[in-house]
């Protein structure tokens, strides 16, 4: 959606800067499935029994918050190489940084409502950082099954049969509170003269009158959006520490990182617009990526498919109808509701082909005794 003079902080959702990073690898399927049993052990361990180990002080996290990746560049020696922070290579990180959309930060001067994340002077924990979330998010290490343009291909690193890892996430709790904040900040505002929009949604115009609340707009924005940069990063160095610790040395490097919901500055045929986008991809064609190392491809665009389904990586065009933007995914084909009543045999097949993660083991005696949750996972 394109506006002018104004916003609707709803129409980007609360789930904000949810999006996609895309790592390339030289591994083989055949790498990882031999090593899948330990593998599995080490995923499960670091993603959801507690072995994230991703330590910061106040300073990094007031750095994270209002710089995003920027700051945690300009930080990250705090740490003190502790935990997972083993794995963050900085010379790299300078790099990668160059493949991710807005450079993975959105500058800000404030943070709002988070003094309980931002913790202590000292190295200290918390519980956000490095969550996966809950719906349709995902870590999935994938395989490049099938390429249609092998010089795009070979220029991004994607490789017949190589291996892959491909996250789809967002700012978690983080966006949950700023998106309150959105939305309880544009409904004081709304006049009490007019009747109010039966949909709930509001917008915050861009005037001096409302210039203070336009900035907490904003300031509340990059601190979710800057939390979801980090988030897929950290996110992405866990999954490096399962392979690695299982596999040994590889290569692993960042494609792109975009998010899909999140709101922009744009100027069209010399206008200042705001750009809207909810689960939509930016795709900016070669003219706009000029200056990047996508300029001579067009932006890349990561679509991900419902779990076990084939995901795909495309080439932005730049399309001005479309606003230059792609679809997020497919859509469903039933409401929720009906997909959580999937059929009993097809959910087994799908399991029997692909191996899913959860936080619990379906080996452990104490899981292995209870057919009622075997049942629930396909077992």
């Amino acid at each position: 959606m394109l506006t002018q003079g104004f916003i609707v902080p709803q129409a980007i959702g609360s789930d904000v800067n949810c999006g996609m990073r895309l790592y390339t690898t030289n591994l083989t399927e055949d790498k990882v499935k031999e090593n899948l049993q330990l593998l599995e052990k080490k995923i499960r361990h670091i993603f959801f029994e507690g072995g994230r180990n991703i330590p910061m002080t106040r300073v990094q996290r007031e750095a994270l918050l209002r710089e995003g990746l920027i700051g945690i560049l300009e930080t990250y020696y705090l740490s003190e190489s502790k935990g997972l922070w083993s794995y963050y290579n900085h010379k790299q990180q300078e790099i990668d940084i160059q493949n991710i959309s807005n450079m993975g930060s959105m500058i800000t001067d404030r943070i709002i409502g988070l003094d309980d994340f931002l913790g202590n002077e000292n190295l200290s924990y918390d519980q956000q950082i490095g969550s996966i979330g809950g719906d349709n998010h995902f870590v999935e290490v994938q395989k490049v099954s099938e390429i249609l343009d092998k010089q795009v291909a070979k220029a991004w690193g994607l490789s017949k049969d190589r291996i892959v890892v491909m996250i789809h996430t967002g700012s978690v709790m983080i966006g949950q509170h700023s998106g309150f904040y959105f939305r309880e900040l544009v409904k004081k505002i709304f006049p009490n003269n007019l009747k109010h929009p039966g949909n709930g949604i509001y917008p915050l115009p861009e005037s001096d009158k409302y210039l203070e609340k336009w900035d907490m707009f904003w300031s509340l924005l990059s601190n979710a959006a800057n939390f979801a940069f980090a988030n897929r990063l950290f996110l992405g160095l866990m999954m490096y520490k399962s392979l690695t610790d299982t596999i040994g040395e590889f290569d692993f490097k960042l494609l792109y990182d975009s998010p899909h919901n999140l709101v922009w500055r744009e100027e069209i045929d010399g206008k200042p617009y705001f750009l809207h986008r909810k689960g939509a991809c930016p795709s900016r064609g070669m003219y706009q990526m000029s200056g990047t190392k996508f300029e001579y491809y067009g932006e890349p665009v990561l679509i991900p498919g419902s779990m076990g389904s084939s995901s795909f990586i495309l080439a932005g065009l730049g399309n001005r109808q479309s606003l230059f933007s792609s679809s997020h995914g497919a859509g469903r084909a039933v409401s929720r509701g009906k997909a959580i009543k999937a059929n009993d045999a097809a959910f087994r097949d799908f399991i029997e082909q692909f191996k899913v993660i959860t936080p619990l083991d379906p080996t452990k005696p104490e899981i292995k005794s209870r057919p009622d949750i075997m049942k629930k996972m396909g077992r």
